[in-house]
């Protein structure tokens, strides 16, 4: 080799070595991101969304929430509530969150006298509620009233608690309500209709409306005034309209005195459907 002659430079080769080393490190780098579940800093999108990248996914916080929203009763139950059905929010928030036992009467119209009644149950606070018998149901013959008044002929629209019962014959098995048994639960007179009222209190469940609780329903004692009326209960059906009791089969009236317990804190929730 001449003296004079160049020795080729190795810088050329040396940079071409350094890039592909350098793109193979990029390359394995994006690779462990994306098996990672992680997302490259280059794929965030640039258009005005901060935070949102390109693939289409909302935030981990974002997604989190909505996956609640793929079962609302899962939600439900994780609040302590699974909504009866036909309520208004108004309603329904008047329901003791520690009840356990609610019968539903839901009249066809406000002045209606027939409708449904329906005896939910859940075990516990957190549970959802239970169909545990439903039959049809009678009130009073001129609808229902927010306002009741005396002689109105209406029922009582509204949440009452239920902590009495009684009846001219024996409690059915099971009972646990405290129950009068009295020869004076026969009524008098005929129904609105003309219809004769015998066996209507063979079986009674004092409705909490302006009455003393912890008595008899026989008890006359009405705290709210004599205005309002009074000795509203739940008893056997006489096949037509009441002056303000809510009626239903002799057979549901046994099936709801061996459902209700004390312990479970029952109330009756009554009215036209969606009140």
């Amino acid at each position: 080799m001449s003296k004079h002659a160049r020795v080729p430079s190795r810088t050329p080769r040396r940079v071409a070595i350094a890039a592909t080393v350098g793109l193979l490190t990029f390359a394995a780098g994006w690779a462990y991101a994306l098996q990672d579940g992680g997302v490259p800093t280059a794929a965030v999108r640039a258009s005005g969304d901060a935070g949102v990248p390109s693939d289409g996914r909302a935030p981990a916080e974002g997604r989190a929430d909505r996956s609640t929203d793929r079962d609302p009763g899962a939600a439900a139950a994780a609040a302590g509530l699974r909504e009866l059905p036909g309520l208004s929010a108004a309603t329904r928030a008047r329901i003791p969150a520690d009840s356990r036992q609610v019968i539903l009467v839901a009249g066809k119209a406000k002045d209606s006298s027939e409708g449904t009644a329906t005896l939910y149950t859940r075990p516990d606070t957190t549970a959802p509620w239970t169909a545990a018998g439903s039959w049809p149901a009678r009130n009073g013959a001129k609808g229902w009233a927010t306002d009741r008044r005396y002689g109105d002929l209406s029922s009582p629209a509204g949440v009452f608690s239920l902590t009495d019962a009684g009846g001219l014959l024996p409690p059915p098995p099971g009972t646990r309500l405290p129950y009068d048994r009295d020869g004076s639960f026969v009524p008098s007179g005929r129904g609105v209709n003309g219809e004769s009222l015998a066996g209507s209190f063979d079986y009674v469940v004092a409705i909490d409306f302006n009455r003393k609780r912890g008595a008899s329903p026989l008890d006359p004692t009405k705290p709210e005034g004599e205005a309002k009326g009074g000795n509203i209960w739940l008893h056997v059906d006489h096949n037509g309209p009441s002056q303000g009791c809510v009626g239903i089969p002799k057979a549901a009236m046994q099936k709801v005195l061996q459902t209700l317990d004390p312990a479970a804190k029952p109330v009756i929730v009554m009215g036209p459907a969606g009140f």
